[in-house]
């Protein structure tokens, strides 16, 4: 049986003020679950995340740091996508870009002396394995929120609904290709756990996408 294929643009213009509050503290819950899986694949130190391959790859071009060339990069995507999509680009792109950071510093600071790279290796890989399904977890919900996703994430989904035959999971898969070959020919760190991430994390959202879809309908987004 064919595979339904998963749109994600939404139009959103006859929200209300509440219905928004709503639909904003889903995404937040989804940005606070998907960065606490970004730590825990941090802090495994078995790679970094494919989109961060690419900052650092750029940064040692331009010899910027990575957190300046990470918000130098989301603010041209950002544009870019303002001037070149609708239906995409919402507040939620705003919260998602600006707050992830914040966030991933914060569960650093409770976790970090728990989960490094003096653990096992057994504690480390099962961090890693488990930030990607939580990261995952947490990119469905705030996709499912309708309130916008991170900049970074919205190539994948607006490349998703552009290639009419191709899943959201491949596409995805090739956008942290691009991301990790693209990286690491310009000087990014790629690890065991930055493959598995390529690999794993589109498969593992699409996964989450039905589930969380009810979670949201629910709450009325």
């Amino acid at each position: 049986m064919k595979e339904n294929k998963t749109k994600f643009a939404a139009d959103t213009s006859s929200r209300s003020a509440k219905d928004w509050i709503k639909a904003l503290l889903i995404l937040l819950l989804g940005l606070t679950i998907a960065h606490f899986g970004v730590t825990l694949f941090l802090l495994s130190e078995l790679g970094t995340d494919t989109f961060t391959v690419f900052i650092q790859g750029l940064s040692r071009v331009f010899g910027l740091t990575v957190g300046t060339v990470h918000v130098i990069v989301l603010c041209i995507l950002m544009v870019v996508m303002l001037l070149t999509t609708k239906g995409y680009v919402k507040p939620g792109t705003v919260v998602c870009a600006f707050c992830g950071g914040p966030i991933i510093d914060l569960f650093t600071w409770m976790l970090g002396d728990y989960i490094n790279g003096n653990s096992g290796m057994a504690v480390r890989i099962l961090s890693m394995m488990a930030g990607c399904v939580i990261l995952a977890l947490g990119m469905s919900l705030v996709i499912n929120s309708n309130a916008g996703t991170g900049p970074n994430d919205l190539v994948a989904i607006i490349l998703s609904d552009k290639i009419e035959k191709i899943q959201f999971r491949w596409v995805r898969v090739g956008c942290d290709l691009f991301f990790v070959v693209f990286g690491f020919i310009l000087g990014g760190t790629v690890g065991a756990g930055t493959i598995c991430a390529v690999f794993l994390t589109g498969p593992l959202v699409q996964f989450w996408l039905p589930l969380t879809k009810k979670l949201t309908a629910a709450a009325g987004c």
